[in-house]
Order: structure tokens, then sequence, then C-alpha cells
């Protein structure tokens, strides 16, 4: 190829112009491009965790009334104090105590805090997770660490359904109940309603679980709808709730739909009442039937003209009847007394004496009708009806 001094003219001048044009390409490059360099690390902050090596939680096991303890490391690698706040949350909140609930550490050091979990005397058996919360004051940052608690002892669980009703809403039924843990361990239930009517079964769902967990004690109020209940029956509503360690109940309700409402209610409520008026109407009149056709009282019979005593008595109850013949006993052996004392003076006397004698027989005739009317008065007090005819004659026999 031949050479051509003109070509290398034309190159040796581009280069020229390179190298004097890129001192001003440097210069114009912006000025942070300039001081750009490898970036610097933050500095570390301050961090908090249970002392020993690689725990990221507490955990405590006791019996109740036992108090448990640990620790807890605060590290500051900053170059200045840190203050922090310690308190409990969850399940050991109230259980948990410092020496004191705010603790500063120096710089680039690393405190150990001691704490105390006291579990009380009534606590029950089973697991109470919580945690322990640290706050700093200077940095304004917060962290958490768990505390797992287990309270150690024998576990009761007892469960019951309480206060079962069913109410209408439009053409649906609310079935409310509440649900009791009476043990000492928290449950998980398991619900299982039943509705029968008369006749035929009207409703069944299987146990399933609730999503409530109920600790020792608690109570939830629940409802259970109920889409289509009948518009005419009398119903038995039966929930049967069960969990884990054994524990059942079962609680039913009555339930009476009536397609006619709170008026139809008040309807046959009235005609109850007016149909128990008319019986008690009926039976007041039988009675008063019965008392008008009882039997009559007699009337006395003849007066006895022959100087004895006669007593006639009717009644309408058994005991008069003894009494008046009780009466009727004495008056006899009164008169038959009061005729053989007559009698024999009679016989025996003269005449003269006879007005004497008239008088005495008077007077004994006049006590014995005194003495049968009382006896016949003290016999005769459940009578409701006598007569009593009586006659004693003016004459002596002679």
């Amino acid at each position: 190829m031949p050479f051509r001094p003109r070509t290398a003219a034309t190159g040796a001048a581009l280069a020229v112009a390179a190298v004097l044009l890129c001192p001003a390409a440097a210069e114009a490059r912006p000025p942070t491009a300039a001081r750009a360099g490898p970036p610097t690390a933050a500095a570390p902050g301050w961090s908090a965790a249970p002392t020993g090596a690689a725990r990221t939680a507490f955990y405590l096991e006791g019996p109740p009334g036992t108090a448990l303890t640990d620790r807890l490391a605060v590290r500051n690698p900053t170059g200045r104090p840190l203050t922090v706040r310690l308190a409990g949350d969850g399940g050991v909140d109230g259980w948990l105590a410092f020496g004191t609930p705010e603790v500063t550490v120096p710089p680039r050091t690393q405190a150990s805090v001691p704490f105390t979990v006291t579990v009380p005397d009534t606590a029950a058996p089973g697991g109470r997770p919580g945690g322990l919360t640290v706050t700093g004051t200077t940095p304004g940052a917060r962290t958490r660490i768990p505390i797992r608690l287990r309270v150690t002892g024998p576990t009761l669980s007892a469960l019951t359904v309480e206060q079962v009703s069913v109410t209408r809403r439009g053409s649906a039924a609310l079935i409310h109940y509440t649900l009791v843990n009476r043990g000492n361990t928290a449950l998980r239930p398991r619900l299982e309603v039943r509705a029968d009517g008369l006749f035929v079964p009207l409703l069944r769902r299987p146990a399933r679980t609730l999503p409530d967990v109920l600790p020792p004690g608690a109570r939830a109020d629940r409802t259970e709808t109920w889409s289509d209940p009948p518009a005419l029956d009398a119903v038995d509503v039966r929930l049967t709730a069960t969990a884990a360690g054994g524990a059942r109940d079962t609680a039913t309700a009555r339930y009476t739909a009536a397609p006619w409402g709170a008026g139809g209610a008040l309807l046959l409520l009235l005609a109850a009442g007016g149909g128990g008026w008319a019986v008690v109407r009926r039976r007041r009149r039988a009675g008063r039937g019965g008392r008008t056709g009882g039997d009559a009282p007699a009337r006395p019979g003849p007066r006895p003209t022959d100087g004895t005593r006669r007593t006639s008595a009717t009644t309408n109850g058994t005991n008069g009847t003894k009494g008046t013949k009780g009466a009727q006993g004495a008056q006899g052996n009164a008169s038959s007394a009061d005729a053989s004392a007559v009698d024999a003076p009679a016989a025996d006397a003269p005449k003269a004496n006879g007005a004497k004698a008239n008088g005495a027989t008077a007077d004994r005739a006049k006590a014995a009708t005194a003495g049968g009317t009382a006896a016949r008065g003290t016999a005769t007090g459940g009578a409701t009806d006598t007569t009593t005819v009586a006659r004693t004659g003016s004459g002596v026999r002679g």
C-alpha cells in the first residue's frame, strides 16, 4: 500500500485535538462525582435479649404460689448513656416485677437486669403466654421478648350451657345461649344443636368447633340462627357442648310457634278465662239447687191430752238425730220418776191434801221439763231444725 502524506497529516491533527480536549471534559464533571467513595456504615444501636446462649424467649414453669426468676441483658454499644423502661404484658401482666422499672446503661456496656414472675395461689394450671417489653427513652426504640409461662398442677375441664332461649325474628328464629368455663384450663368448645317437634325432628346440626377459646372462669354469650322454624308447633331445642378433657353439658328450651302472634295468644287466654268462669257458675247453681231440694222439717204431731210429755225433732244431720234421741230418753226418765213420785202420794193421801199434792207435782214437772230442754240443747248442737213439743197434765190421777 503506497504512503499518503495527506492522510498521515490528518490523523496527527486529530490526535492533538483529542489531547487538548481531555482536561476540559474532566473539569466539566459534577463535583459530587469527584468526591464519591465507599459508604460509611451506621453505628449499631442498643439491643435487649434473655441472658444466655441464643435464647429468643423466656421459658418459665412452676406450680401456683411460686416465684420464678430470670435475667434480661441490655446492650448499649453507643457512645452515650442509654435509659430503658421495663414492663410486662399478656398473661403475666401483674405477675411480673422488677427491682426498678427504669434502667440506665452506661456507654459501650451490657447490663444484666433480674426480674421475678410470681404465680398466684389461685392460678389455674396451663399455659400463660405473655411478654416483657423494653422501651428506650433516648433512641425511642422498643422491643418485646416473649415469656412462655406454664403453671403446673392437676387440670379440670368443666363446661356448662346456660340461659337457653328461643325468640322469633321475622321468618327465622334465634337460639340464645351462654357458655361458661367452670374448670381451671382453657377450653375450645364444640356445639351440637337439635330441635324436635311434637311428631317429627325439625333441626339437626352436628357438633362443630366454635371460634372462641374460653379461659378459666370466662363466659361467652352466643346466638345460633334457625332459618326455617315451623309456623305452628311445640318444639324442644337441645344444645350439647363438649370440650377437651371430658367436658360436656346439655341444656334445653321449649319454643311454641304460633302463626297468629301475640293477638292470637291474647284471644286464647280470654277464651280460657271465659270457660273457667262458666264452669264455676254452673257449680254454684248446682250447689244452690241441692240445698233447696233437701228434706223439709216435719210438722209437729198432735198434742197429747193424757198428761204425758212428747218430743218430736226433725233434723237434717245425723248428729242432730242422735241428740234428739238422747233428749227424749232424758225426758222419759224424768217423766217416769215424776209419775212414780206423784202416784204414790196421790193414792195414800186424803183428798184434803189434794191441792198440796197438785202443787208439788206441778213444781216437779216444771223442773223435769227444764232438765229435758237443757239436755236437748246440749245433745242437738249440730242440728239445723228442731221442734220440741212438751205438755204436762194439770191433774193427778187418783
